[in-house]
C-alpha cells in the first residue's frame, strides 16, 4: 500500500510539473490576446466582425494592434509623418496633467527601448536588503545632475531589485559601483533565476563553458 501511495504521489507530481507551465503559459497568452482584442473597439461599429459576420473573430485585435504599430512606425519614418508626430507630441506636452504623465512615460520607454541605453542590459549582484545579504539586480543607469553631486566623487550605479516571484514590482536603489558584482549571464537568465526563487540555476559563465568544451575535446 505504501508503495502504491508513493507511486501515485510521483505520478501526481509529474503531472503537475507538466501541466503547470503549460497552463500558466496559456493563461498569460489568453490575457495578452484578450487585452489586445479590445483594440477592435477602435473600429467603427459597422466594421466590427460581430456587425459584418455576426460573430467575433478571436485574435483579430492582435492583428489590428500590430498593424497600427507598424503603420505608425512607417509613418514616422518619413518627413510628413515626423511633422505630424512632432505636432501631436507638442499638443500632449502642452496639455496640463496629460503632459506630466506623457513625459514621464516617454522618458522611461525611450530609456528602456533605446538601442544606446543601458537600462536592463546588465545583471548584477548587490547587497540587499542589508550588508550581510546579496541579491540579483539589474543596472538601469547612472546617477546624474544633483544626485551625482550629492553622492560625491565615488562612482555609483542605479539598479532595480525585482521581487520574487513577481519581477514587475521591486525596489530602486543607488549603490556604489565598487559594491556591485557584474554577473556573466544574460538578463533573461537572471530573470528566470529570480522568478524561480533560485530553483532554476543560471548557466555557467562563458569562461567555464569554454574550459569544459576544451576538456571534452
Amino acid at each position: 500500500m505504501k508503495h502504491i501511495k508513493m507511486t501515485l504521489r510521483g505520478y501526481l507530481v509529474t503531472g503537475v510539473l507538466i501541466w503547470l507551465p503549460i497552463t500558466i503559459t496559456l493563461w498569460v497568452l489568453n490575457l495578452i490576446i484578450g487585452t489586445l482584442d479590445q483594440t477592435i473597439n477602435l473600429l467603427p461599429r459597422a466594421w466590427r466582425p460581430e456587425s459584418m459576420f455576426g460573430f467575433d473573430i478571436p485574435g483579430l485585435g492582435v492583428v489590428l494592434a500590430i498593424a497600427v504599430l507598424v503603420g505608425t512606425g512607417f509613418m514616422a519614418a518619413n518627413v510628413l509623418g515626423q511633422r505630424l508626430l512632432d505636432l501631436w507630441q507638442l499638443i500632449l506636452t502642452r496639455t496640463p496633467v496629460v503632459s506630466t504623465i506623457y513625459n514621464s512615460v516617454k522618458q522611461v520607454s525611450d530609456t528602456l527601448l533605446s538601442d544606446s541605453g543601458q537600462a536592463f542590459r546588465k545583471a548584477l549582484l548587490v547587497r540587499f536588503p542589508h550588508q550581510g545579504a546579496w541579491t540579483v539586480a539589474f543596472q538601469t543607469g547612472m546617477p546624474t545632475g544633483q544626485l551625482k553631486e550629492q553622492l560625491g566623487e565615488e562612482e555609483h550605479v542605479s539598479v532595480y531589485v525585482p521581487t520574487t516571484p513577481n519581477p514587475t514590482s521591486g525596489y530602486f536603489i543607488i549603490v556604489p559601483k565598487s559594491e556591485t558584482r557584474e554577473l556573466d549571464m544574460s538578463v533573461d537568465d537572471a530573470l528566470k533565476y529570480v522568478i524561480s526563487m533560485g530553483v532554476v540555476a543560471p548557466p555557467p559563465p562563458a569562461a567555464a563553458r569554454a574550459q569544459l568544451s576544451d576538456e571534452r575535446n
